[in-house]
């Protein structure tokens, strides 16, 4: 890739992320734009890279449109393409917080506000269901048993149990550790998707 392909993409980073950020309000919602930028858009990656990258933001600590950031930036640009990607991702909500701080009085009060902000919730449902869907369209197509078993158990305990999601993240991280042993056994150690 040439030095201004780099920049340019570079760049384009910061500025998705910025533009991104700045107009979806959830991690959820960041992540739904971003898929149809990435993968469709410029086709930097791949669904199923997309879908591993969503899964990784999820388990991992930290806000999820940082650490979508990060790996997106990373997976695209490399290190300063993370870094600036995060930097697009941090500045909006930072101008966002030091207005409301500045205009908290006059913003409380209203109700053009008010309205404006259910509005938004119905918004964010809608691109909520999008990253379920696509997920759901992902796991489908990888055609695995093993997956539909991990996504019904990973509900029902969510659904009918109080326990904590650390608990079904160890047991997740516990049966993906036995299915990549069995896949390793049966290869002879080339290990493909699962």
């Amino acid at each position: 890739m040439s030095r201004k392909d780099k920049l340019k993409r570079l760049w384009t980073l910061f500025f998705t992320s910025f533009i991104t950020s700045l107009t979806a309000n959830s991690g959820y919602a960041i992540l739904s734009v971003l898929r149809t930028t990435y993968t469709k858009k410029h086709e930097w990656i791949t669904e199923e890279e997309m879908t591993d990258i969503i899964a990784l933001c999820q388990v991992s600590p930290g806000p999820i449109a940082i650490n979508a950031s990060v790996m997106l930036g990373y997976q695209c640009a490399g290190g300063l393409g993370s870094f600036l990607s995060v930097l697009g991702c941090v500045i909006p909500p930072i101008m966002i917080m030091v207005l409301v701080t500045i205009f908290y009085n006059v913003i409380v009060e209203n109700k053009i506000v008010a309205l404006f902000m259910r509005g938004m919730q119905a918004g964010v449902i809608a691109m909520l269901l999008d990253v379920v869907i696509s997920l759901f369209v992902n796991i489908k197509n990888r055609k695995s048993i093993y997956l539909y078993v991990i996504l019904i158990g990973s509900f029902l305990f969510l659904r009918l149990t109080d326990l904590s999601v650390f608990i079904l993240l160890v047991i997740v991280l516990a049966a993906a550790l036995v299915k990549t042993f069995i896949m390793r056994k049966k290869t002879g150690g080339n290990h493909e998707s699962c």
